[in-house]
């Protein structure tokens, strides 16, 4: 991934803010000044990570203030769509030099070839070393994009990015819907960045080891912090506990200010009561008597003003430190109706071989509340697999047959309506359930009080899955198969957190189609699937090499097409 050095190489945000047309903030005067080498870009899901890399790109105009790029500036967005007619060197932008190769190859020696190469003369050649660095060296040039996963679809897209040679390059999720293979060859193009700017959303770990540096972006203004993710998570606790020491000195201060307040007005209560008494036995003047209250009330009003306002500074105090704790909310519900018994047959599939990817035939019977991860390369088939088992799709020949109700979330979370609101969109799956009882239920999901009632369409990547997931898991009937396709996309370490928790509290059956190992052994799976040309059993323990291994050319699947 290394280019030419270029001076001027930089990126700057300057009093940058940002709403929406319904008049939604999302930044108000926030600055940002990116350096050289690989920037990490991290936040909860909400915080405005992709819109920040939608505004340096110039995909949105700010509402004020400015984005300045020093050099040329590639943007590699989360989801990518490319015409599967297209031709591999189209897509890759170098279809016109090429023609123009050809023909000054082939004796046509017009003035506007030789313009349309300028001075690329090894374009092809480039073109074809950079397929090959991404682990896309089988690939010809003249291949249509349709004959290629989806996940090479996001290498060739990339591939494409680096051919323009970009002095700044900004990626956002570039690991979503790859697999572990494709992973690890963009892992090596972030290693060989050398030079220029380079900024990258990312939950993924692994890759977040590889920057120099990384970003934090959380109420509207960003911290730095050196080194890559480790560095990052050592340092964050770091501050954790030091925050909360002061919390809990703020804390024992405000206790110390309440009890010295309380003390000083028992005292001023005491001496009036004395007062009163030693001016009526001493019988003195009315005018002296009253000379002596004013006196003494003025002076316990200084002492009561003085203790507030200690009270007052300990109780901001306290509030800053407070403020200063992340609050990572855990999803915690109980949903004991899906339980399965452990006998009860839950799906079978009988000699399927569906109509998309690789797989040829399939046998499988699923019995109680077993944990089963569908793995596999990418254009294997998991997704046109789990859309067989839906219905959604019928088989080329076999059947498919599920015993108990059961939901399915797809990767795209279509089965959300953006004009509904959150409980709206529960209220659809679960018709019969009280208002009452859906908002209390989306309150365990972290949608509580009025957080309910915003419009589906208006919530970010990590809120939206979470709100299909809280759909899902709330219908009615309960689900007693939940099927997840790549559950973990675009989802924050915190968010990956709470599908966990959510997860440990269905009592059903569960079938994830997933590139993502670690998250998959964090939810207790019982029996791991390969999806290849057949579907095959395998250990927690070898599915690494499984998935390291490497097959021939994947072709196209449903999957990769939606």
């Amino acid at each position: 991934m290394a280019q030419p050095i270029t001076p001027s190489a930089s990126l700057t945000c300057s009093a940058l803010s940002f709403h929406w047309p319904d008049g939604t903030p999302v930044f108000d005067g926030f600055s940002l000044s990116v350096g050289r080498g690989r920037n990490g870009l991290v936040g909860t899901n909400g915080t405005g990570k992709t819109t920040l890399m939608r505004l340096m790109a110039g995909e949105l105009r700010p509402s004020g203030g400015s984005v300045t790029v020093g050099g040329s500036l590639a943007y590699l967005p989360q989801n990518i769509t490319l015409d599967t007619a297209l031709r591999v060197d189209q897509a890759l932008g170098i279809a016109e030099r090429r023609d123009a190769l050809r023909a000054i190859e082939n004796g046509d020696v017009r003035e506007e070839h030789f313009e349309t190469v300028g001075e690329d003369w090894d374009v092809e050649e480039r073109a074809i070393a950079t397929l090959g660095s991404l682990g896309l060296g089988g690939i010809d040039l003249d291949r249509t994009v349709g004959e290629i996963s989806g996940g090479e679809t996001v290498l060739l897209r990339l591939a494409a990015l680096l051919l323009e040679r970009p002095d700044v390059l900004l990626l956002d999720e570039p690991t979503n819907n790859l697999d572990l293979p494709a992973r690890r060859r963009l892992y090596e193009a972030v290693d060989s960045w050398r030079s220029g700017v380079l900024v990258v959303i990312s939950h993924d770990r692994e890759l977040l080891e590889r920057v120099d540096r990384i970003a934090e972006l959380r109420a509207g203004s960003v911290n730095w912090y050196g080194g890559g993710w480790s560095a990052y998570q050592e340092a964050l606790a770091t501050e954790q506990e030091a925050a909360g020491r002061m919390l809990r000195s703020a804390e024992a201060d405000v206790r110390r200010q309440k009890r010295e307040l309380e003390e000083a007005q028992i005292k001023n209560a005491r001496r009036q009561r004395q007062d009163k008494k030693l001016n009526a036995q001493r019988k003195a003047s009315r005018i002296v008597a009253g000379g002596l209250k004013r006196s003494a009330q003025e002076s316990a009003g200084k002492s009561r003003v003085l203790h507030e306002e200690r009270l007052s500074d300990a109780r901001e105090r306290r509030e800053e430190a407070a403020d200063a704790i992340r609050d990572d909310a855990e999803i915690r519900v109980s949903l004991p109706a899906t339980a399965v018994p452990a006998g009860r047959t839950v799906l079978t599939l009988s000699e399927v071989r569906p109509r998309f990817g690789k797989l040829r035939e399939a046998t499988l019977d699923v019995r109680g509340p077993e944990r089963i991860a569908l793995v596999g390369r990418n254009g294997s088939g998991k997704t046109t697999l789990l859309r067989t088992l839906t219905g959604e799709l019928s088989p080329l020949s076999g059947e498919a047959k599920t015993f108990v109700p059961s939901r399915f979330l797809p990767q795209r979370l279509d089965v959300l309506d953006p004009e509904l609101s959150i409980a709206a969109n529960v209220a659809r799956l679960a018709p019969g359930v009280s208002d009452n009882v859906i908002r209390s239920q989306l309150a365990r999901f972290l949608f509580k009080g009025e957080r309910a009632a915003q419009p589906a369409g208006t919530l970010s990547g990590g809120e939206r899955f979470r709100a299909a997931l809280a759909a899902m898991m709330l219908a009615a009937p309960a689900p007693q198969l939940l099927m997840l396709d790549e559950p973990t996309n675009s989802l924050d370490i915190a968010s990956v957190r709470q599908l966990t928790g959510a997860l440990e509290s269905y009592e059903g059956a569960l079938l994830i189609a997933s590139h993502d190992v670690p998250f998959l052994e964090s939810v207790g799976i019982t029996r791991w699937l390969v999806v290849g040309e057949e579907l095959r059993e395998t250990s927690a323990d070898e599915v690494w090499d499984v998935l390291e291994e490497s097959p021939e050319m994947a072709g196209p699947s449903e999957e990769d097409t939606l």
